[in-house]
């Protein structure tokens, strides 16, 4: 089997890219932190100095990045997959970054005779460890068939949704109902806190009523534990520094 390579082993890529070696595919890796890499090369993993050379050694690339501005350095900057990989292959961006930038992206690999899904993720870092995220792709149909086995060894959800782009978006609306209900859940809480309620009781209670959600469920001991964290939480979703 061709290698497949994955470039950004971060707190959601190093789990991935290690189920995606637990499976059996053989790996070529590479991270701008090389302290990263080690738990993959420890695995088998092949580890090399740029996404460029990750291409060069793979016919299907995986970028898991942060921001819209890393995921085009690793796709298309000056030793980015562009520069090596072949025509035939497939580059796969798992990071949740702007849709028409993706599109864009996606047509200068086409030019070259590469092509290109959007497969953003959803589920965090115990869904990542566990290999059950959700996998919303983007792309021509046949391109994500080809790379079902890919997301099969990293999520329990794989959705096709359309077109390039497209499974950006879908993950643009899932983090929007996020973002709503995080804040509906801190305005809730500052409710009740004010109305005298323990906050204990009050997610006693609503985690076992109507009005519980997952937003609820996940945010509020963290909200509890640290009282900065509803700001945290929407700075990561917006990407934006938000003034307290």
């Amino acid at each position: 089997m061709p290698a497949t390579g994955f470039v950004g082993l971060g707190n959601m890529g190093r789990p991935m890219a290690l189920n995606l070696v637990k499976r059996g595919f053989s790996l070529v890796v590479h991270d701008i932190d090389p302290a990263k890499v080690e738990p993959l090369r420890a695995q088998g993993a092949k580890v090399v100095d740029s996404a460029e050379q990750v291409a060069a050694a793979s016919s299907r690339m995986i970028c898991m990045v942060e921001t819209t501005a890393q995921a085009e350095s690793v796709i298309t900057g000056e030793r980015g997959f562009v520069r090596s990989a072949a025509r035939g292959s497939i580059v796969v961006c798992m990071s949740t970054i702007d849709p028409l930038v993706a599109k864009r992206i996606g047509g200068e690999l086409a030019a070259r005779g590469v092509a290109m899904l959007d497969a953003p993720v959803s589920g965090g870092t115990e869904r990542a460890i566990s290999g059950e995220l959700s996998i919303i792709g983007g792309g021509e149909p046949a391109t994500f068939e080809a790379c079902r086995d890919l997301f099969s060894a990293m999520g329990a959800k794989i959705f096709h949704v359309g077109g390039l782009g497209q499974g950006l978006a879908m993950k643009l609306v899932n983090n929007m109902l996020v973002q709503v209900n995080t804040v509906a859940v801190a305005e809730a809480l500052v409710l009740g806190v004010k109305a005298g309620l323990d906050p204990q009781k009050i997610y006693d209670v609503i985690s076992v009523s109507t009005g519980s959600s997952y937003a609820f469920d996940r945010r509020v001991p963290r909200i509890k534990e640290d009282g900065t964290a509803i700001i945290k939480v929407l700075e990561r979703l917006a990407g934006v520094q938000v003034k307290g």
